[in-house]
């Protein structure tokens, strides 16, 4: 066989291959830029494209994040409360003696009431009162807290006890009306009450009219309206709790609503142009309650007192004049409304109408015919839960604003804001 010669193509073919084999030991050598790309060919011409990856989406601005709900602490409340408990709060109620007795357990443990109002049958001296206010307190212990009222307006309508001292002249007789305010919610807080039913907004226009006379602000709307305002802002701003009163106007009248439903005959125009006006004012500037009078002011309705009536309350009230804090009754026991309705049946139709909290003043075995009441219409299904719920909701939302004071007045302090006050 003879030798197979080696072509030139042969030898530099074994030349190539040697060289590519010592890259693999030396560092290659730089290499040129690369050629500028070809584009790819059209996806068309790809039988199965692959898909380009997704990018990760960018992280959205807190700024720009829904908000996490919050709970509302009034609705939780009121969700925890049972129709029981519910009625309880609609109701304030007065007790017998100086310290706490059976009637206020019932009221205050047992029914869970949303207040307590004390009159001078209540009070003896400083001391006492602070303390009996204090075992109310004590007593309800974990329940929703209470309104602790008092009706103090200066004047002949007062509950401080001796040791407080000057005692307010009549509302009508003072001008300081602001700083007046201030001084009746010192005299509440010092004696541990949070709700004071004050100021009065009817208008001194009947000069026969004793039930209310002094204790009006003035005989014309304007000084009315001015005055009463200026002393629920300086009630409201120490912490208390300020309840205008007698709407829709008890100042033209001749009756006492204690022994008699008194009728007021003017027009809708008319009590638009004049009683109305100092409530609303009050409205216009915050006020947090509105008590109702025992009055029939026939151009509302023919039939039912103002207290009682969905037309004075739910109509004017409320839908007119754009009132949405709590409205509470004068006391169901004044004989303005015994003298034509029981008491079950009273606090059934005040409710109705669209009262929320619903006084009760004398009497433990009233007290339960009210609540026993309530509840049956209730089960009736006279009064829905929602009802119910509406007053209440209102009342958490009060008590809710005006928390316990953290420093109140000493009696002494007290006397001398008043000596201050008086001159």
């Amino acid at each position: 066989m003879q030798k197979e010669e080696l072509s030139v193509p042969k030898i530099a073919a074994v030349a190539l291959a040697l060289l590519l084999c010592a890259g693999c030991v030396h560092p290659p050598a730089p290499t040129a830029p690369s050629p500028t790309p070809k584009p790819p060919p059209s996806p068309s011409n790809y039988p199965s494209p692959i898909p380009e990856e997704t990018p990760f989406p960018s992280p959205t601005p807190i700024s720009e994040l829904s908000p996490v709900p919050s709970v509302d602490p009034i609705k939780e409340q009121l969700r925890k409360l049972t129709v029981e408990q519910k009625v309880g709060q609609m109701l304030m109620a007065g007790i017998e003696g100086l310290t706490p007795g059976a009637d206020a357990e019932t009221a205050v443990s047992e029914l869970q009431v949303g207040g307590i109002i004390l009159f001078d049958r209540n009070v003896a001296d400083a001391e006492q009162l602070s303390a009996l206010t204090a075992s109310l307190r004590t007593m309800n212990g974990t329940h929703i807290p209470l309104l602790l009222g008092v009706d103090e307006e200066g004047g002949r309508v007062s509950r401080m006890p001796p040791e407080v001292f000057p005692a307010l002249p009549p509302a009508f007789e003072l001008r300081d009306h602001a700083a007046l305010g201030g001084v009746l919610a010192a005299e509440c807080l010092t004696f541990g009450f949070n709700l004071d039913f004050a100021p009065v907004l009817d208008i001194w226009s009947n000069p026969q009219n004793t039930v209310i006379g002094d204790r009006a602000y003035g005989a014309r709307w304007e000084v009315v309206a001015e005055a009463g305002v200026a002393v629920m802002n300086g009630i409201s701003a120490a912490g208390v709790i300020p309840v205008v009163k007698h709407f829709p106007g008890h100042g033209d009248t001749t009756a006492d609503s204690h022994t008699e439903l008194p009728i007021v005959a003017r027009s809708l125009p008319e009590l638009r142009e004049r009683e109305l006006k100092p409530f609303q004012a009050a409205i216009d500037n915050g006020a947090p309650v509105v008590m109702m009078g025992h009055i029939l002011a026939e151009a509302l309705d023919p039939l039912l007192p103002a207290s009682l009536s969905p037309s004075a309350i739910t109509d004017l009230l409320r839908g007119e004049m754009g009132f949405t804090g709590v409205v509470c009754t004068d006391d169901l026991l004044m004989g303005a409304i015994t003298g034509r309705y029981g008491l079950g049946e009273a606090c059934v139709l005040a409710a109705e109408a669209g009262c929320d909290l619903l006084l009760v003043c004398h009497g433990a075995d009233a007290l339960r015919e009210g609540y026993d009441a309530l509840l049956e219409a209730v089960g009736s299904g006279r009064l829905t839960e929602t009802r119910l719920d509406e007053s209440v909701t209102r009342l958490l939302t009060l008590k809710a604003k005006y928390p316990p004071p953290e420093d109140p007045p000493t009696p002494d302090e007290l006397n001398a804001m008043l000596r201050g006050f008086l001159g």
